[in-house]
């Protein structure tokens, strides 16, 4: 009886998982480096250890955006953490799936919880430089958590999980705060240095951050709109 309602409640688990989506710009290229990349590595990379890893990438990113107050060198590590952070969080899932050891509930769950995390640590850090300000940089994060939610909402009553919004996903985010990391070290400081929590100037990094913000915002909302569309005419 006990080994019955356990088939059980694994098949109910495995009809429940959710299909991904994932269609960026760069994902054909990335799913072929990542497919290259498992069976290569080491088998002391467990997923929980790239999932740390990603975690590390997220701290690196945070801990060079601060640093940046005393010299603009720092942000260079803020770029490698965005590399460190995509290795670790891109490859946690695919080795589990690659060596048949997924556990998917807690997979999920610790996986997406740690990412919120990641986030806000980051988004923290960089309303810590003299490079943003910090409304600016958490009107950035009220947007991506915003999708997020859309996100593991739909793929419980969808049975999708999206990490795709207009041929844009994680990859290409944090392509682009590379590409304001860069910008920064060109211009350089647009605030008082050596003051993490002083008052910044309005400049255009922030409009830079509004502007992705705001995007995904409006992406919220229209895909929020068509998924009650679905769901309506469905009768659920």
């Amino acid at each position: 009886m006990c080994d019955k309602r356990a088939a059980a409640r694994e098949e109910r688990g495995a009809l429940s998982s959710p299909v991904r989506i994932q269609t960026s710009i760069t994902s054909r290229a990335e799913q072929a480096l990542i497919a290259w990349l498992c069976p290569r590595l080491p088998h002391w990379w467990t997923p929980d250890r790239l999932t740390a890893l990603g975690m590390l990438g997220s701290f690196m990113v945070a801990l060079g955006f601060v640093l940046s107050h005393w010299g603009r060198d720092w942000l260079f590590l803020a770029m490698l953490g965005f590399v460190v952070n995509w290795f670790g969080d891109s490859l946690d899932g695919s080795i589990a799936r690659h060596r048949k050891i997924e556990r998917p509930d807690y997979g999920y769950f610790i996986d997406h919880s740690l990412d919120a995390l990641s986030q806000a640590m980051l988004v923290l850090g960089m309303g810590l430089s003299p490079y943003l300000r910090m409304d600016t940089a958490l009107f950035g994060l009220v947007g991506y958590l915003l999708l997020s939610v859309h996100t593991f909402i739909s793929a419980r009553v969808l049975g999708v999980f999206r990490l795709t919004y207009l041929g844009s996903g994680p990859t290409e985010m944090r392509m682009m705060l590379i590409v304001l990391c860069v910008a920064m070290y060109v211009v350089g400081p647009q605030g008082p240095v050596g003051q993490p929590f002083a008052e910044l100037p309005f400049t255009w990094f922030d409009g830079y951050v509004v502007v992705l913000g705001t995007a995904m915002c409006l992406i919220f909302l229209w895909q929020t709109a068509i998924t009650g569309r679905q769901l309506f005419q469905r009768g659920k």
